[in-house]
């Protein structure tokens, strides 16, 4: 496992991360293979884990807690406040003291914490962001006693899916020391104004969505079809999934000999300077090697990156996306 510093933090994160979204109510989730796959992932030399109140109501966090209390390691957690509204993505035309007011954000951290089981969150996140709302004195206020406080260690912000460039207005305030963005293979805008202003600033970046949820794992096909109760029943639904799979397929014509569609995938990813590291969701022990075994492998060379960039996917929200 390769380390990396995330941003301004100094925390030296495992370039892999693990993602807990799928141990809150995925389809197939067990909560023991959860807990093995995360061990399995600290002997592994994973050390940064990104979770959020909203995978399970907490269910997440507390899974995260109970394997950081088992370990001596240096275990990097990383959470987030759901928006009070329940909305996602953020909108403009939602207030700030609606989304994430002070006592809002201060009850869920102390929530967080008591899961996680820890004094102070390496680093707390607000899930959604809209940059409408940088300049509320409440936004300023809120960080300020999180750290002071002694809460928190360091803040981000979790950006809307296929809106890098609303955040960046956030970033000049100082205030944000990290940035999640989605970006993969697929979704390569953040490389435009995104990723040049956090290397500017200094601001680490937790690059999600890898696999485009699941896409890029290479299983897929014109007949998947999830549960109603699974998320991805409506991103992969009529109106996206025969386009991916589409796509998906001319990737699969490029791959190199020897290597999986998801180690291109992670490895596209971690060839960028700007990324710190990059979340995968690891609910299986052979998912948490396969991706280990991605940090190892390092950069993809030059020419199959060239290629790799003229399968970029513009897309623009949609109401299946979120």
């Amino acid at each position: 496992m390769k380390y990396r510093k995330l941003g301004r933090t100094n925390f030296q994160v495992s370039d892999i991360a693990y993602g807990l979204w799928g141990m809150g109510g995925w389809t197939g989730s067990d909560d023991k293979q959860s807990l093995d796959s995360l061990q399995l992932s600290v002997n592994s030399g994973c050390n940064f884990f990104d979770t959020a109140w909203a995978y399970g109501e907490g269910k997440s966090d507390a899974l995260l807690g109970e394997t950081m209390a088992r370990n001596k390691k240096r275990l990097y957690a990383a959470s987030k406040i759901p928006p009070a509204n329940d909305k996602w993505p953020a909108l403009p035309k939602y207030k700030y003291r609606d989304v994430f007011s002070a006592d809002h954000v201060l009850k869920y951290a102390d929530q967080i914490r008591r899961k996680l089981r820890v004094d102070s969150i390496d680093l707390l996140q607000f899930h959604v962001w809209d940059d409408s709302w940088t300049n509320d004195p409440e936004f300023r206020s809120t960080v300020e006693k999180l750290k002071d406080g002694g809460w928190i260690r360091s803040f981000g912000l979790s950006l809307n899916r296929w809106e890098p460039e609303n955040g960046v207005k956030a970033l000049h305030t100082g205030l944000v020391d990290v940035v999640q963005v989605i970006y993969n293979i697929f979704d390569q805008a953040p490389e435009d104004e995104l990723f040049p202003l956090c290397q500017a600033l200094n601001i680490g970046v937790i690059a999600r969505v890898p696999l485009d949820e699941g896409s890029l794992g290479g299983k897929m096909t014109l007949e998947t079809r999830f549960p109603k109760s699974d998320w991805r029943s409506g991103y992969f639904g009529t109106e996206n999934l025969a386009n991916t799979i589409k796509r998906v397929d001319k990737l699969n014509k490029i791959l190199p000999p020897g290597m999986t569609l998801p180690e291109m995938s992670l490895r596209f990813i971690l060839s960028h300077p700007a990324v710190s590291t990059t979340i995968v969701g690891m609910r299986s022990p052979e998912h948490v090697r396969q991706n280990v075994a991605a940090s190892d492998a390092g950069p993809l060379d030059a020419a199959l990156l060239t290629e790799l960039k003229r399968h970029r996917w513009d897309r623009k929200p949609q109401p299946w996306s979120d």
